[in-house]
């Protein structure tokens, strides 16, 4: 998913179980993070990459864990496995904040070398093979699915967590609630996508979510949401890897170039810096 960066390579070694101990003190940690309303996606990478750190170090006390230590974990499992540098990052923000607010002592984390940032382009769709993938997509809550997230250019969190009040269509807005960074912003509502909408809503009636799950599930899985996207792709035609992110990143490309200007792309994307949404830039046709 590449809301969330994960680490790439061989599976990890088998390491032995932690005591019930460190278990507790995880569990603290989740819960901490839960309560400054990190997302769901944070929590668990966070959590997942302080048991990975504790488990390597399963024969040290806590109290005795220091920096040099997190420059051996970094050396001799991450590098030597070939994890990426974004989980590089993520364990040693995790393991910055497990000290801070479990152990209550804090890590001299601005002594240790980041990896250097990867300057990677996103991927991108034509507008052709978003069109193929809507046309072959035959059911209803897949086909607003996929138009929802290309035309509005939302985060796979953010179509999940859509209600029904938030479909303003007296004005073609849609209010997107509490995105990363704890922000609310507008989209636009396309004509198009509002048609679909209406007519989804005829046939399914939800409730309060605007995509259900099933068996009384209040709101849609992330996981359905990458098999609906990968089946159109696969259905179109599509030889490329396909993904949700992957129509957020077509929106902002086919806007670029059609000459919206990069503010109001930024805005619509929910980015704190422009410098984020200039990325697309690079590979945007009019651009290049």
């Amino acid at each position: 998913n590449p809301d969330q960066p994960s680490h790439s390579g061989s599976k990890q070694e088998v390491q032995p179980a932690l005591p019930k101990t460190r278990k507790v003190k995880i569990n603290q940690f989740r819960i901490w993070l839960e309560q400054q309303r990190y997302s769901p996606n944070t929590v668990k990478t966070y959590t997942e990459a302080i048991n990975t750190f504790l488990e390597f170090f399963h024969t040290k006390e806590l109290e005795t864990i220091s920096n040099a230590d997190l420059v051996e974990f970094n050396h001799s499992y991450i590098l030597k496995k070939h994890y990426s540098a974004s989980f590089q990052n993520q364990v040693i923000n995790a393991v910055k904040l497990f000290f801070q607010k479990v152990e209550n002592r804090k890590l001299d984390i601005d002594q240790i070398e980041r990896p250097r940032r990867e300057h990677t382009l996103p991927d991108v769709l034509s507008k052709e093979e978003v069109g193929k993938m809507l046309k072959v997509t035959e059911n209803l809550k897949h086909k607003c699915l996929i138009a929802l997230i290309y035309s509005c250019g939302l985060r796979r969190s953010e179509a999940i967590n859509l209600r029904l009040e938030d479909i303003d269509s007296g004005r073609m807005l849609i209010k997107i609630r509490n995105a990363k960074g704890h922000k609310d912003r507008y989209v636009q509502l396309s004509s198009y996508l509002l048609l679909l909408l209406k007519d989804y809503y005829k046939e399914f009636r939800p409730k309060d979510f605007l995509f259900e799950g099933q068996n009384g599930v209040p709101f849609y899985s992330g996981e359905s949401i990458v098999k609906v996207i990968k089946t159109a792709a696969m259905k179109a035609g599509i030889r490329k890897r396909v993904y949700p992110h992957i129509l957020r990143h077509s929106f902002a490309t086919h806007h670029l170039e059609q000459g919206t200007d990069l503010r109001y792309i930024q805005e619509l994307l929910g980015h704190v810096s422009v410098k984020t949404t200039e990325r697309y830039t690079h590979v945007a046709n009019k651009a290049i």
